[in-house]
């Protein structure tokens, strides 16, 4: 099953590091947030990605190509004009880097990447947001209940729009920002191919607005629960504590490191 990530946003919220930078490059302990976005998905098995490019994508499109001299000690033999990598710290991905234009909206980003797609059922996320999420879990559950869509549901440290979900999980309507009593789309969907029949708008398509809220009302939108560890990095605030949580050893979203 293919990963396709958004990563093509404008992250003005973080705009000290975004200046230089598209957002899903900002690093967290020397790695940036995509690559370990790319390493929770990867640990259950899912290696195959598509990553939408919008917003400085060539930055993406440049560390992927140099992954080696970026992850490996190296030797430049300048005689030569050869070089010799050491250690070479390589994954099992393979990757699709598409450009899906810089002011594209989130929906129209999943349109333009659906002949990549075919008619098999994928997996979506935001290309800002970890989690110690159970991908399998996930993925079963999306099996099971038989929806066009599948929504990860979680609960915010913060004021977010909410998702209204009755009690055999189809998500039935959306409200605006209230408290953190609330669940919210927390990213990590599993779409089957129709998804793309509600994506009408090309590029002006926003995933969260009309295609969610058709869905929920057709009752083909389905919440995956989860209750633990979920944080956006939206700001510099939202970064830095990131960042401490990696060099403190105690990063939950570190999955792929646990026995």
């Amino acid at each position: 099953m293919k990963v396709v990530i958004l990563a093509g946003g404008l992250g003005t919220r973080l705009n000290e590091e975004t200046t230089v930078k598209p957002k899903p490059m900002v690093e967290i302990g020397g790695k940036p947030i995509l690559w370990h976005i790319m390493k929770i998905y990867s640990h259950y098995g899912f290696n195959e990605f598509i990553i939408c490019l919008g917003y400085k994508g060539y930055f993406v499109k440049e560390w992927f190509n140099n992954y080696y001299l970026h992850n490996s000690d190296v030797t430049f033999d300048l005689e030569k004009n050869s070089i010799k990598y050491h250690e070479n710290r390589s994954e099992k991905w393979k990757i699709t880097l598409v450009d899906t234009g810089d002011n594209t909206m989130t929906g129209g980003r999943i349109k333009r990447i659906q002949n990549y797609v075919g008619k098999e059922t994928f997996m979506l996320t935001y290309g800002d947001g970890l989690s110690d999420i159970n991908i399998k879990d996930l993925v079963s559950f999306h099996k099971k209940a038989k929806g066009v869509a599948t929504v990860t549901s979680v609960i915010p440290e913060g004021k977010f729009g909410t998702l209204i979900i009755n009690e055999k999980h189809n998500v039935t309507s959306f409200s605006e920002k209230t408290d953190n009593k609330n669940r919210i789309n927390g990213g990590f969907f599993v779409f089957e191919p129709e998804i793309f029949d509600y994506l009408l708008d090309g590029d002006a398509t926003v995933l969260e607005k009309a295609p969610l809220e058709n869905l929920s009302e057709g009752g083909k939108l389905k919440a995956f629960f989860h209750d633990s560890f979920w944080k956006p990095m939206d700001t510099l605030n939202d970064k830095n504590k990131l960042e401490d949580m990696w060099l403190k050893n105690n990063a939950p979203w570190k999955v792929w490191n646990k026995k």
